[in-house]
């Protein structure tokens, strides 16, 4: 079976890491892949958005199973493309990925069909947006209706930081198209949690959950990232409260995407609160968190390629999915200056002294021009990853051998995982 998994981050290399597993594999590709993909498939360099020529490449390389990996071909529409040529791939519609594209859509959804979340008021207009926002008690949330790479969500905690973010997104168009409108939601308090589930359009079945920091700095201080490190599984966050998320969450909002004529495959993710009144969904987004996916695959024990291919098929009922027992921590090393300006093509040197229970999935890495050689080429250059029978183990021995990791500007938070070890 040959394989493509569009992307370039630790999420696409952490999928090909699991697919790798599987002897039934042959050809594998990434599009376009980094040097840590280098070293298990084949990299071909088209990017991630230019549909057309990664329909042409499926084709000429007899792929079996396209996996996508970010949002933004999803919401362009390549499950549609791809589909149409005859090729299976892993991932929704770009009717379903509206899910994602377009948080106003998400949020009627929620509220049409009685999915709990926050309530929230939808702007076109700023100086209505403005108008609300001088109207309510801070903090409120501000988010950019449209896809802004995980940081087109402001938590301001004062009237004048929700309207400066109004500026950005609505007048400086710091996220261009996506902040043709912007929701302006109640803050919600509580815990939160990243549940994913894969569904085949009728069954829904949960992975283990995990959860993520967005803030760059420790003690969540700092600008929001893409995603700084990840834990799985939050002790607060039990088989019972899963099963809760399942009936009131996941399962109602696929028969709502199938009500709605958009019938959703692939993975849905549940970004949520637990609230005193319940959890209650943030966002959600239509495919493999990152870098939740790099702390959530490691568990997997159940073949991901016969999952996904069931999934594909209307089948996952079928498979019983089996999860390791141990907890996994990521920890994320940055260029300097993420997520604002910073500078690449320095050496990473120590990815060859780590043990072998340290898993290095890259995101911003390309090969240098020597053999073995490795450079920065992102924001998020690495998540390091390790399991342990707790995550106060696991937690230990990835932050134990992170100083062996070295490139200029190196940053990563210290406290991932250390509520959870308290």
């Amino acid at each position: 079976m040959n394989i493509l998994i569009i992307g370039s981050g630790a999420r696409e290399h952490a999928l090909a890491w699991t697919i790798r597993k599987n002897p039934a594999v042959g050809e594998l590709f990434v599009a376009p892949g980094n040097a840590g993909t280098a070293g298990l498939a084949q990299n071909i360099r088209i990017t991630a958005t230019d549909i057309k020529t990664l329909a042409e490449a499926a084709q000429s390389l007899a792929i079996d199973l396209v996996v996508v990996g970010p949002e933004n071909p999803l919401a362009l529409g390549i499950a549609d493309h791809l589909n149409s040529l005859g090729i299976p791939v892993f991932g929704p519609t770009k009717a379903a990925a509206q899910i994602e594209a377009s948080k106003v859509f998400a949020k009627e959804l929620m509220l049409k069909y009685g999915i709990p979340t926050a309530r929230s008021e939808t702007f076109a207009s700023v100086e209505q947006a403005r108008a609300y926002v001088k109207s309510q008690r801070p903090p409120v949330v501000v988010k950019a209706d449209g896809l802004a790479a995980g940081k087109g969500v402001i938590i301001a905690q004062s009237r004048e930081e929700a309207l400066a973010a109004l500026d950005d997104i609505m007048d400086k168009r710091a996220f261009g198209n996506a902040g043709d409108r912007v929701l302006i939601e109640e803050c919600l308090s509580g815990r939160e949690v990243s549940l994913l589930a894969f569904t085949d359009g009728d069954a829904v079945v949960p992975m283990v959950p995990a959860c993520d920091y967005k803030r760059r700095d420790d003690d969540d201080m700092g600008p929001n990232t893409g995603g700084m490190g990840a834990y799985s599984p939050p002790g607060f966050f039990d088989d019972n409260m899963i099963k809760l998320v399942h009936d009131t969450v996941l399962q109602p909002t696929v028969r709502a995407m199938s009500s709605e004529g958009r019938p959703y495959k692939g993975v849905l993710y549940a970004g949520l609160m637990l609230t005193d009144q319940g959890p209650k969904v943030l966002e959600f987004n239509a495919r493999f968190g990152d870098p939740e996916t790099q702390v959530i695959l490691p568990r997997l024990e159940t073949d991901l390629v016969e999952i996904m291919l069931a999934v594909v098929s209307g089948n996952l009922g079928q498979i019983r999915i089996k999860w390791s027992a141990q907890s996994c921590v990521g920890v994320v090393l940055a260029s300097g200056g993420y997520p604002g300006q910073y500078r690449t093509g320095f050496p990473i040197r120590g990815l060859d002294a780590l043990p072998p229970e340290i898993a290095v999935f890259h995101a911003g890495t390309r090969q240098g021009q020597q053999p073995g050689a490795v450079l920065t080429d992102g924001g998020r250059v690495l998540t390091v990853v390790a399991k342990g029978n707790s995550v106060g183990e696991a937690r230990s021995l990835v932050y134990k051998n992170l100083p062996a990791i070295e490139f200029e500007g190196c940053h990563y938070r210290k406290d991932i995982a250390a509520r959870e070890t308290v």
